[in-house]
């Protein structure tokens, strides 16, 4: 437990969830010291679920870019990534609303702050291996994981936050909810949620099939809804129906057969269900984040359809943001505002993917206004305009926090600069610490250094491409806080710096 503030209780932070976003959320704490707690209703972190092909999620930059920057994306390269072909046109590069776009009609020039490194790709990954890589990494670094507690209820105080599972009770100075859709801390915390109902019931399948040659592979629309056939018995479904099949009894063969064919409108037969699920595209989001000592992050922030896998996206990007800045605010190195900061970030995003997956669902409609509308985005997204607008939504590669008027990086996620002796800029980022980098004149900013105390690493030396830069400054998840191109003041820089680090007068 983190010695500079005694405490009763037992944990700085308690995790609910020990899903994907709970535990990189937990890694980023423990990472700058801080006692965590994770609590996760499963016994096992095992389902088919999270394996091929349900499991697949397309990773964005923001995403691989986290990883590459904590040193995890080795472990999980082989076998989702997919790096640019080169010499073979037309390969698809991702999708919106199952509309392809491809690599070769991507104007990558338009990202003008990107460089060339092992995290500029595109990347695919299952559920599960992402999770036993978290779990590894947090348990390594003394995360404690508890697996079969579901947490129940809570009482915050002015001080901390009991949480109640079962006939254990834990306590912790502040409590996350990392616990999905149905969250129980975003219910219990009488956190507001709002947005739009659901229009449609959909399903993940594994079936066995009588008669397969009466269902085509690929993505198949039709006058009812849509059907997805990835492989012979695989398949996503999607009804209108306004939502009214989902989580009313469990999903029986009957039950999919009877969907299965009203949206192909064949007489299939399924003579096996080997897993079933479903899902709808409800697009809800908290109006808040924060009450009091407890947080959402993640589904318990935010839900919508899976079209286009960006919901674990979503959250990985919450927990970048909140990890730092929490671990800051229990250690007591906070400036005044900081944690506030990550709803106003983070809000702000969610609401983009949010209309980013209505507007999915509006061309799906089984309509012929959503036919025509449909037919108009497929003619743009052959485009190179079109291609690469979509590419740029889809990978989220110009994500911008608005972090007010200056240079058009701050906000941005930093360039992997290489410098000479081959050191990248990542893996200064490995242990959570912010930067202070230094291209120009060194003595201005190294006189200032020693402001930073333990919570900013001063970096200088020649890089192979400082994209006209002579100074930045580079919060610890790895956005651009301040940025110069000319002679750099070093007042400008604390002026900067001081509403993300607690800046002390160095003398």
């Amino acid at each position: 437990m983190n010695n500079r503030h005694p405490t009763s209780f037992l944990f700085d932070v308690v995790i609910a969830g020990a899903g994907p976003v709970g535990l990189l959320l937990a890694c980023e704490l423990r990472l700058a010291g801080v006692s965590v707690l994770v609590l996760e209703q499963a016994e096992i972190p095992h389902s088919p679920l999270k394996k091929l092909p349900f499991g697949m999620r397309g990773l964005t930059l923001p995403t691989i870019e986290a990883f590459y920057r904590r040193g995890l994306l080795d472990s999980l390269e082989a076998p989702g990534r997919q790096a640019k072909p080169e010499g073979k046109p037309r390969k698809q590069a991702g999708h919106f609303a199952g509309i392809p776009f491809d690599y070769d009609r991507i104007n990558s020039s338009n990202w003008a702050y990107r460089l060339p490194s092992p995290a500029d790709s595109n990347m695919a990954a299952e559920m599960e291996p992402v999770e036993i890589v978290l779990a590894d990494r947090a348990q390594s670094i003394g995360v404690e994981i508890r697996r079969g507690v579901r947490v129940e209820g809570f009482a915050q105080s002015a001080d901390g936050v009991t949480i109640q599972a079962g006939d254990q009770s834990f306590e912790g100075r502040w409590l996350v909810g990392c616990d999905g859709g149905r969250s129980v801390v975003r219910k219990g915390g009488g956190f507001s949620f709002v947005g739009t109902d659901p229009e449609f019931t959909g399903y993940s399948v594994q079936v066995d099939l009588a008669d397969p040659e009466k269902l085509k592979l690929g993505r198949q629309l039709t006058p009812t809804g849509m059907y997805f056939q990835t492989q012979p018995g695989h398949f996503g479904m999607v009804e209108f129906d306004s939502g009214a099949s989902h989580r009313t009894g469990p999903i029986t063969l009957a039950h999919v057969q009877a969907v299965l064919r009203r949206i192909s409108q064949t007489d299939v037969t399924l003579t096996a269900l080997r897993v079933a699920t479903s899902w709808t595209d409800r697009a809800q989001q908290a109006t808040e984040y924060r009450k009091g000592r407890v947080l959402l992050a993640g589904d318990a922030a935010h839900i919508h359809s899976p079209l286009g896998g960006q919901g674990l996206n979503l959250g990985l990007g919450d927990a970048m943001n909140l990890g730092w800045k929490l671990a800051a605010t229990v250690r007591g190195e906070a400036p005044d505002g900081l944690l506030d900061s990550y709803f106003s970030e983070r809000h702000p995003i969610g609401e983009q993917i949010l209309a980013w997956s209505r507007a999915q669902v509006s061309i799906m409609r089984p309509s012929p206004h959503a036919r025509a509308m449909e037919s108009i985005i497929r003619d743009l997204i052959a485009t190179r305009d079109g291609a690469t607008y979509f590419a740029d939504r889809v990978w989220n590669a110009s994500m911008r926090y608005d972090l007010g008027d200056g240079h058009a990086l701050v906000g941005r996620s930093v360039p992997d600069f290489e410098w000479t002796d081959g050191t990248r800029l990542a893996a200064l980022l490995a242990d959570g610490t912010g930067l202070l980098i230094d291209f120009g004149d060194r003595a201005p900013l190294r006189s200032i250094a020693r402001r930073w105390d333990d919570r900013v690493k001063y970096v200088e030396g020649e890089v192979k491409d400082r994209l006209g830069l002579t100074a930045l400054l580079v919060r610890p998840d790895g956005i651009v806080a301040w940025a110069c191109e000319g002679e750099s003041n070093p007042e400008d820089a604390v002026e900067a710096g001081s509403r993300w680090f607690a800046v002390h007068d160095g003398g």
